[in-house]
């Protein structure tokens, strides 16, 4: 099997997986490792019409599984903001993983975290860092933006140390600088899994 980084998201509205497919582009570009993307199921109370504000966004990628995550050589993990924390769907996926947590199999590996919200303060930096918790519980190295990607400075829209970010107004894409920083990411992530795979 190759290795993989795996960029595992929730999206409601699809803004948090237009971000995912370009931290991808960015792990492909690095070399012998692959992206592979995937996607969380929504949480809620069952309805007829299915769950609460499903939308057609959700089934852009196929659901992670726990194997998908125990054999990543790398995880990018992307949420929307909800009050300053990941989505519950996502918290939910983390919460059935104390099987890899009690086999250490994810230990060493390379993480990290990006999110997207609807204002320019609503909670980014704190979602990224509270998304940064489970994955140091499970003994795995973060890495974020280093301040040698331009863009970063440059930015007047999303776009962090502790990884990218997307100020997702109405009806407006990601910015230039919002995809250079997430292909930057996904870039040092596939590098970074590269190197520790091969070696």
């Amino acid at each position: 099997m190759s290795a993989y980084v795996l960029v595992l998201y929730y999206s409601r509205h699809g803004a948090t997986a237009s971000m995912a497919n370009q931290i991808a582009r960015g792990v492909e570009r690095a070399s012998n490792i692959e992206a592979r993307v995937r996607s969380v199921a929504p949480v809620g109370v069952q309805t007829d019409t299915g769950e609460p504000g499903q939308t057609e966004h959700e089934n852009l990628a196929a659901l992670a599984t726990l194997e998908d995550l125990q054999d990543c050589a790398a995880l990018a993990l992307g949420s929307p903001a909800r009050f300053g924390n990941m989505a519950a769907p996502l918290k939910y996926f983390f919460e059935q993983t104390s099987t890899l947590w009690l086999n250490g199999a994810l230990i060493d590996k390379p993480a990290g975290v990006f999110t997207s919200a609807s204002s320019m303060h609503g909670g980014q930096e704190t979602t990224l860092l509270s998304m940064m918790l489970p994955l140091l519980h499970h003994g795995m190295v973060i890495a974020g933006i280093p301040y040698s990607e331009t863009a970063l400075q440059l930015t007047r829209s999303g776009g962090t140390p502790y990884g990218p970010s997307h100020f997702n107004e109405p009806d407006e894409p990601m910015t230039a600088h919002e995809k250079t920083l997430c292909q930057a990411f996904g870039h040092r992530l596939g590098r970074l899994a590269g190197a520790l795979h091969d070696s």
